[in-house]
């Protein structure tokens, strides 16, 4: 059975896995993650790399930007300001050669539902990471859809508010992320006190009906965001991902304020059904292999 080094690399750390083709995670850890130059970078891989050439087939890679998955080209390197219009597995390779593949952190988080997860059974669809920011992905066809410039399903930029075009107060990362989340239950409890996604889910499941009311108004703007989604796309499915999704409740309001949208509809469409994303916290090296695999198969 072929064995393959993962790499999730994020805004902080890079998280790595051994991981055998049947899924089975033989090892995992994670190092900083370099901020300086790519230099650094290469050779942050390179030793992690050095540890188990021997025993690998491959190496598939999660990163933030706007990757081509194809030619492993970066034309941004998201957080990753040194990477920037130039072809990273190439580069790699001269490092550490061996069979390398890279996508979008996102589109790989997909990848593990559309290869493993719960959006094995679609063609169609959409996956909503609510994070930090919005991380999105369209799926045609059962696979993942880049589009042409490798943008499509970039959901952070959408814009809520048609009357103010500058700033992005108003944009759906600002609105529905995790920040956005948190501001919606401070108001609901008219507190300028900081909390953290677990204490108010905590607080929610022992019943605190401000707090329900501030998750279920977040809700309501995501609920009404995958439907601006779906009316354009027509999903089968959509999954939600990122930490937050693994709340019962977060999927329960989402989809009672789903719910409600099509009650009041006025009109027959078909109604997409939402799903919490199978993999969560591996979900990008889960995506990311089953993107290696059907490169090289």
């Amino acid at each position: 059975m072929k064995t393959y080094l993962t790499l999730d690399v994020g805004g902080s750390a890079i998280k790595y896995a051994l991981i055998q083709e049947d899924l089975n995670i033989l090892e995992k850890s994670s190092v900083p993650t370099p901020m300086d130059t790519m230099d650094h970078f290469v050779e942050t891989i390179g030793q992690i790399y050095d540890q188990y050439k021997d025993n690998i087939a491959g190496m598939a890679i999660s990163m933030p930007g706007i990757i081509d998955p194809d030619k492993g080209y970066a034309y941004t390197g998201g957080a990753l300001l040194y990477i920037s219009k130039m072809n990273v597995v190439e580069i790699l390779q001269k490092r550490c050669p061996t069979p390398i593949t890279i996508g979008n952190d996102a589109k790989c988080a997909a990848n593990a539902e559309i290869g493993y997860g719960n959006l094995q059974d679609i063609q169609d669809g959409a996956v909503v990471i609510l994070g930090t920011g919005i991380g999105g992905c369209l799926i045609k066809d059962h696979k993942v859809h880049t589009g042409r410039h490798f943008s499509a399903g970039e959901f952070s930029f959408v814009k809520t508010n048609c009357l103010d075009n500058i700033s992005w107060d108003f944009a759906w990362s600002t609105r529905t992320g995790i920040k956005g989340l948190l501001e919606r239950v401070q108001e609901s409890l008219g507190t300028d006190q900081e909390y953290t996604g677990i204490e108010i889910f905590d607080m929610a499941n022992q019943g605190n009906e401000k707090v329900i009311e501030g998750i279920s108004q977040f809700c309501k703007e995501v609920a009404t965001q995958i439907f601006n989604v779906h009316i354009i796309f027509d999903c089968e499915k959509v999954a939600i991902g990122g930490g937050i999704s693994a709340q019962p409740l977060l999927i329960e309001l989402i989809n009672k304020h789903f719910d409600d949208i099509f009650d009041h509809l006025g009109f027959e469409v078909y109604r997409p059904e939402i799903v919490p994303c199978h993999y969560r916290n591996d979900a990008n090296l889960i995506g990311a292999l089953y993107q290696h695999i059907q490169t090289f198969k």
